[in-house]
């Protein structure tokens, strides 16, 4: 209930605010699991795409939210997994409950390339995603965010008002043809390509065949988001 809440109060005050341009919205599937996996430019990419979903959207977030009690009321309300860095029983337990959020018939947001971009590229995806398809059934559906760096740059403490973002979404990439091979992987990495070619197609921004991470911007914080995920799906199959 907080979650609906929280959307019913934040979303009108953020289309105030941005001018919010929707595209491929019939994409989304109006029931049953699904992986929404998007290119990541902002901390604001994680509360724009689920003001757009009718349905409700889990994502991982930082455990440092959650320690915080001027952040944690409000990740704790919209129904964000938390994760720590270190990975442990933590990284497992936000691992088991995507997997629960998509066996349940939910909607999952993921971020493939597991963190912010700091040069303003797309970057390699990491195979975490596909596998986490595969051994659900869910299909992915890719999201191309665009501007969002603009209300809030990655390193900015407050985000910046009345810009433009643009959210497109693509069909879903069925992975019936590839079912009982999520630990095959020339396949992982097939269907992360291709996944990231059309997250590339959707946002429009040029794509570089390397992880993101601290090298794209030196001095800067690294803060994974969903990477630790990633790695546990890796991990897991290893």
């Amino acid at each position: 209930m907080a979650y609906w809440i929280v959307k019913i109060i934040l979303t009108p005050i953020l289309r105030i605010v941005y001018r919010v341009r929707v595209e491929g919205r019939e994409h989304l599937p109006r029931r049953g699991a699904v992986i929404l996996a998007s290119n990541h430019r902002s901390f604001l990419d994680s509360i724009f795409i689920p003001m757009i979903v009718p349905r409700r959207v889990t994502f991982v977030a930082k455990a440092e939210y959650f320690d915080d009690p001027k952040t944690a009321w409000f990740f704790r309300a919209v129904g964000q997994i938390p994760i720590r860095r270190e990975g442990g029983t933590a990284s497992e337990g936000a691992l088991a409950a995507a997997t629960d959020v998509l066996r349940d018939g939910g909607v999952f947001g993921i971020y493939p390339e597991g963190t912010r971009t700091r040069d303003g590229l797309l970057h390699k995806g990491k195979t975490g995603v596909a596998r986490l398809a595969l051994s659900t059934g869910a299909p992915i559906v890719p999201v191309g965010l665009i501007g969002t760096d603009e209300c809030q740059p990655t390193d900015a403490k407050l985000p910046r008002l009345f810009r433009k973002v643009t959210i497109r979404f693509g069909p879903p990439l069925s992975m019936e043809h590839y079912a009982t091979r999520e630990n095959d992987r020339l396949v992982l990495r097939q269907i992360t390509d291709e996944l990231m070619f059309e997250i590339g197609e959707l946002s429009g921004y040029e794509y570089r065949d390397t992880y993101a991470g601290k090298s794209d911007a030196p001095g800067g914080h690294d803060f994974p988001d969903a990477a630790t995920v990633v790695a546990r799906l890796e991990a897991a199959a290893s």
